[in-house]
Protein backbone atom coordinates (compact mmCIF):
# COMPACT_ATOMS: atom_id res chain seq x y z
CA UNK A 1 0.00 0.00 0.00
CA UNK A 2 1.87 3.07 -1.19
CA UNK A 3 -0.06 6.54 -0.25
CA UNK A 4 -0.26 9.27 -2.53
CA UNK A 5 -2.08 12.05 -2.71
CA UNK A 6 -3.49 14.95 -5.38
CA UNK A 7 -5.33 17.33 -3.35
CA UNK A 8 -3.23 19.84 -1.52
CA UNK A 9 -3.52 20.13 2.37
CA UNK A 10 -3.60 23.48 2.63
CA UNK A 11 -5.08 26.17 1.01
CA UNK A 12 -1.94 28.09 0.82
CA UNK A 13 -2.77 30.88 3.52
CA UNK A 14 0.12 30.57 5.78
CA UNK A 15 2.69 33.17 7.26
CA UNK A 16 3.44 35.77 9.90
CA UNK A 17 -0.52 36.70 10.33
CA UNK A 18 -1.36 33.35 10.75
CA UNK A 19 1.22 32.04 12.93
CA UNK A 20 0.55 35.12 15.50
CA UNK A 21 -3.42 34.15 14.88
CA UNK A 22 -2.75 30.59 16.48
CA UNK A 23 -0.98 32.46 19.75
CA UNK A 24 -4.16 33.78 20.77
CA UNK A 25 -5.09 30.32 23.07
CA UNK A 26 -1.80 30.66 24.27
CA UNK A 27 -1.68 34.50 25.13
CA UNK A 28 -5.56 34.02 26.65
CA UNK A 29 -4.01 30.92 28.66
CA UNK A 30 -0.67 33.36 30.05
CA UNK A 31 -3.47 36.64 30.74
CA UNK A 32 -5.82 34.33 32.98
CA UNK A 33 -2.34 32.35 34.17
CA UNK A 34 -1.48 35.90 35.31
CA UNK A 35 -4.57 37.10 36.57
CA UNK A 36 -5.49 33.87 38.52
CA UNK A 37 -1.32 34.13 40.20
CA UNK A 38 -1.05 30.77 38.55
CA UNK A 39 2.80 31.59 37.52
CA UNK A 40 3.09 29.84 34.94
CA UNK A 41 3.32 32.23 32.22
CA UNK A 42 7.21 32.07 32.52
CA UNK A 43 7.01 28.36 31.35
CA UNK A 44 4.40 29.00 28.40
CA UNK A 45 6.17 31.86 27.00
CA UNK A 46 9.74 29.72 27.03
CA UNK A 47 7.67 26.79 25.70
CA UNK A 48 6.24 28.57 22.79
CA UNK A 49 9.48 30.74 22.01
CA UNK A 50 12.00 27.77 22.25
CA UNK A 51 9.54 25.90 19.99
CA UNK A 52 9.56 28.70 17.04
CA UNK A 53 13.53 28.95 17.12
CA UNK A 54 13.75 24.75 17.48
CA UNK A 55 11.15 24.81 14.43
CA UNK A 56 12.65 27.03 12.48
CA UNK A 57 16.12 25.63 12.96
CA UNK A 58 15.32 21.98 11.70
CA UNK A 59 13.32 23.48 8.78
CA UNK A 60 16.67 25.09 7.26
CA UNK A 61 18.33 22.01 8.35
CA UNK A 62 15.76 20.09 6.17
CA UNK A 63 16.05 22.58 3.65
CA UNK A 64 19.68 21.61 3.40
CA UNK A 65 19.51 17.91 3.83
CA UNK A 66 16.72 17.00 1.33
CA UNK A 67 18.61 19.10 -1.44
CA UNK A 68 21.85 17.59 -0.78
CA UNK A 69 23.76 15.09 -2.68
CA UNK A 70 22.63 11.25 -0.79
CA UNK A 71 20.30 12.93 0.94
CA UNK A 72 18.94 9.34 2.41
CA UNK A 73 22.28 9.12 3.93
CA UNK A 74 21.90 12.89 5.82
CA UNK A 75 18.06 11.87 6.71
CA UNK A 76 19.91 8.34 8.27
CA UNK A 77 22.46 10.37 10.10
CA UNK A 78 19.66 13.34 11.60
CA UNK A 79 17.93 10.01 12.91
CA UNK A 80 20.83 9.05 14.33
CA UNK A 81 20.92 12.66 16.22
CA UNK A 82 17.25 12.33 17.35
CA UNK A 83 18.04 9.25 18.54
CA UNK A 84 21.30 10.95 20.50
CA UNK A 85 19.40 14.12 21.63
CA UNK A 86 16.44 11.71 23.29
CA UNK A 87 18.89 9.69 25.34
CA UNK A 88 20.39 13.06 26.98
CA UNK A 89 16.86 14.72 27.29
CA UNK A 90 15.91 11.48 29.64
CA UNK A 91 19.25 10.96 31.18
CA UNK A 92 19.21 14.57 32.34
CA UNK A 93 16.09 14.34 33.77
CA UNK A 94 16.64 11.84 36.19
CA UNK A 95 19.23 14.61 37.71
CA UNK A 96 21.42 11.65 38.71
CA UNK A 97 24.33 9.31 37.31
CA UNK A 98 22.11 5.99 37.55
CA UNK A 99 24.20 3.36 36.40
CA UNK A 100 22.62 1.70 33.09
CA UNK A 101 19.81 4.59 32.35
CA UNK A 102 21.59 5.84 29.58
CA UNK A 103 22.36 2.05 27.92
CA UNK A 104 18.85 1.10 28.30
CA UNK A 105 16.97 4.37 27.11
CA UNK A 106 19.29 4.33 23.68
CA UNK A 107 17.95 0.82 23.06
CA UNK A 108 14.83 1.83 23.66
CA UNK A 109 14.32 4.57 21.58
CA UNK A 110 16.76 2.98 18.88
CA UNK A 111 14.58 -0.23 19.26
CA UNK A 112 11.55 1.33 18.70
CA UNK A 113 12.54 3.57 15.57
CA UNK A 114 13.96 0.18 13.93
CA UNK A 115 10.54 -1.20 14.65
CA UNK A 116 8.80 1.47 13.08
CA UNK A 117 10.83 2.38 10.14
CA UNK A 118 11.22 -1.33 9.28
CA UNK A 119 7.09 -2.11 9.50
CA UNK A 120 6.00 1.21 7.57
CA UNK A 121 8.42 0.84 4.45
CA UNK A 122 8.84 -2.85 4.73
CA UNK A 123 5.67 -3.44 4.14
CA UNK A 124 5.38 -0.33 1.24
CA UNK A 125 3.07 1.62 3.72
CA UNK A 126 4.80 4.66 2.32
CA UNK A 127 7.39 5.38 -0.32
CA UNK A 128 10.86 5.27 1.42
CA UNK A 129 12.65 8.53 0.97
CA UNK A 130 14.48 11.25 3.17
CA UNK A 131 11.45 13.03 4.46
CA UNK A 132 9.29 10.04 5.04
CA UNK A 133 12.67 8.14 6.83
CA UNK A 134 12.74 11.00 8.98
CA UNK A 135 8.85 11.79 9.43
CA UNK A 136 8.47 8.33 10.80
CA UNK A 137 11.42 8.08 12.78
CA UNK A 138 10.22 11.73 14.09
CA UNK A 139 7.38 9.98 15.06
CA UNK A 140 8.70 6.95 16.93
CA UNK A 141 11.02 9.41 18.64
CA UNK A 142 8.94 12.26 19.64
CA UNK A 143 6.47 9.99 21.33
CA UNK A 144 9.38 7.73 22.58
CA UNK A 145 10.68 11.22 24.61
CA UNK A 146 8.04 12.03 26.74
CA UNK A 147 7.23 8.85 27.81
CA UNK A 148 10.43 7.96 29.19
CA UNK A 149 10.48 11.03 30.95
CA UNK A 150 7.37 10.21 32.61
CA UNK A 151 8.78 6.90 33.10
CA UNK A 152 11.96 8.70 34.97
CA UNK A 153 9.98 11.18 36.85
CA UNK A 154 7.90 8.62 38.38
CA UNK A 155 10.33 5.77 39.17
CA UNK A 156 12.36 8.68 40.39
CA UNK A 157 9.95 10.30 42.94
CA UNK A 158 8.42 6.59 44.10
CA UNK A 159 12.04 5.40 44.81
CA UNK A 160 12.07 8.36 47.04
CA UNK A 161 8.87 8.45 48.70
CA UNK A 162 9.04 4.77 49.58
CA UNK A 163 12.58 4.61 50.92
CA UNK A 164 11.46 3.17 53.81
CA UNK A 165 10.31 0.56 52.16
CA UNK A 166 12.93 0.08 50.54
CA UNK A 167 15.34 -0.56 53.25
CA UNK A 168 12.24 -2.96 54.87
CA UNK A 169 12.66 -4.80 51.61
CA UNK A 170 16.21 -5.27 51.59
CA UNK A 171 16.47 -6.59 55.37
CA UNK A 172 13.91 -8.93 54.73
CA UNK A 173 16.51 -9.96 52.09
CA UNK A 174 14.78 -8.80 48.53
CA UNK A 175 17.27 -8.88 45.89
CA UNK A 176 17.35 -5.89 42.89
CA UNK A 177 15.26 -7.83 40.77
CA UNK A 178 12.85 -8.97 43.34
CA UNK A 179 12.78 -4.98 44.49
CA UNK A 180 12.21 -3.95 40.73
CA UNK A 181 8.74 -6.71 40.81
CA UNK A 182 7.81 -5.12 43.69
CA UNK A 183 8.49 -1.28 42.89
CA UNK A 184 8.39 -0.46 39.62
CA UNK A 185 4.67 -1.78 38.75
CA UNK A 186 3.13 1.06 39.97
CA UNK A 187 5.20 3.70 38.44
CA UNK A 188 4.92 2.13 35.26
CA UNK A 189 1.21 2.52 35.45
CA UNK A 190 1.31 6.02 36.09
CA UNK A 191 3.73 6.66 33.33
CA UNK A 192 1.31 4.98 30.83
CA UNK A 193 -1.52 6.50 31.59
CA UNK A 194 -1.41 9.74 29.56
CA UNK A 195 -1.01 7.43 26.36
CA UNK A 196 -3.63 4.79 27.41
CA UNK A 197 -5.89 7.50 28.19
CA UNK A 198 -5.28 9.12 24.42
CA UNK A 199 -5.57 5.70 22.81
CA UNK A 200 -8.55 4.18 24.68
CA UNK A 201 -10.23 7.71 23.00
CA UNK A 202 -8.98 7.88 19.63
CA UNK A 203 -11.86 8.46 17.00
CA UNK A 204 -14.47 9.27 19.78
CA UNK A 205 -12.80 12.36 21.17
CA UNK A 206 -9.89 13.12 18.92
CA UNK A 207 -9.30 12.81 15.40
CA UNK A 208 -6.15 12.23 15.11
CA UNK A 209 -3.19 13.58 12.79
CA UNK A 210 -2.05 11.00 10.32
CA UNK A 211 -5.91 10.29 9.85
CA UNK A 212 -7.38 13.90 9.87
CA UNK A 213 -3.80 14.80 7.47
CA UNK A 214 -4.37 12.15 5.12
CA UNK A 215 -8.54 12.56 5.53
CA UNK A 216 -7.69 16.37 3.80
CA UNK A 217 -5.33 14.81 1.26
CA UNK A 218 -8.07 12.60 -0.25
CA UNK A 219 -7.33 9.36 1.16
CA UNK A 220 -10.15 6.53 1.12
CA UNK A 221 -11.16 7.10 4.74
CA UNK A 222 -10.42 3.28 5.01
CA UNK A 223 -7.73 3.33 4.12
CA UNK A 224 -6.47 6.53 6.43
CA UNK A 225 -8.09 4.56 9.12
CA UNK A 226 -5.79 1.36 8.61
CA UNK A 227 -2.45 4.07 8.29
CA UNK A 228 -3.37 5.63 11.67
CA UNK A 229 -4.14 2.25 13.46
CA UNK A 230 -0.31 1.55 12.12
CA UNK A 231 0.72 4.90 13.82
CA UNK A 232 -1.00 4.64 17.20
CA UNK A 233 0.03 0.65 17.96
CA UNK A 234 3.53 1.55 17.15
CA UNK A 235 3.11 4.77 19.42
CA UNK A 236 1.83 2.94 22.14
CA UNK A 237 4.26 0.09 21.79
CA UNK A 238 6.97 2.89 21.61
CA UNK A 239 5.31 4.72 24.87
CA UNK A 240 5.08 1.43 26.66
CA UNK A 241 8.39 -0.04 25.82
CA UNK A 242 10.14 2.99 27.12
CA UNK A 243 8.44 3.27 30.03
CA UNK A 244 9.15 -0.39 31.10
CA UNK A 245 12.86 0.27 29.94
CA UNK A 246 13.30 3.46 32.50
CA UNK A 247 10.90 2.49 35.33
CA UNK A 248 12.78 -0.99 35.50
CA UNK A 249 16.32 0.46 35.30
CA UNK A 250 15.91 2.73 37.45
CA UNK A 251 13.90 1.14 40.37
CA UNK A 252 16.83 -1.41 39.70
CA UNK A 253 18.73 1.64 40.57
CA UNK A 254 17.97 2.50 43.74
CA UNK A 255 19.81 -0.41 45.04
CA UNK A 256 23.05 -0.86 44.66
CA UNK A 257 24.96 -3.98 44.22
CA UNK A 258 25.68 -4.79 47.82
CA UNK A 259 22.19 -4.36 48.23
CA UNK A 260 22.50 -1.07 49.69
CA UNK A 261 19.73 1.90 48.87
CA UNK A 262 21.69 4.22 46.56
CA UNK A 263 22.42 7.46 47.80
CA UNK A 264 20.59 8.92 45.52
CA UNK A 265 17.50 8.11 47.09
CA UNK A 266 18.41 10.04 50.27
CA UNK A 267 19.35 13.28 48.09
CA UNK A 268 16.45 16.42 47.57
CA UNK A 269 16.04 16.29 43.85
CA UNK A 270 15.94 20.06 41.89
CA UNK A 271 13.38 21.10 39.73
CA UNK A 272 14.41 20.59 36.44
CA UNK A 273 12.56 23.40 33.81
CA UNK A 274 15.07 22.73 30.77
Amino acid sequence: MVLAADSSLTSGATGVPVVLASLSLVLLSIGLAWWLGLRIERRLIEASLRAAVQLLGVGFIFFLIFEATGAIYWAWLWVGVMVAVATVVVVRRARHKISGLALVTTGAVVGSAVISIAVTFGFGVIVYDPVSLVVVAGITIGNAVPSAVLGVNQAVGLSRDRRGELEALLSLGFNRRQIVRFMAPRAARSSLIPQVERTKVVGLIALPGAMTGLLLAGIDPVEAVAVQLLVMYLVLGTAALCVVATVASITRGSVTGDLLVADWVYEEGKDDHT
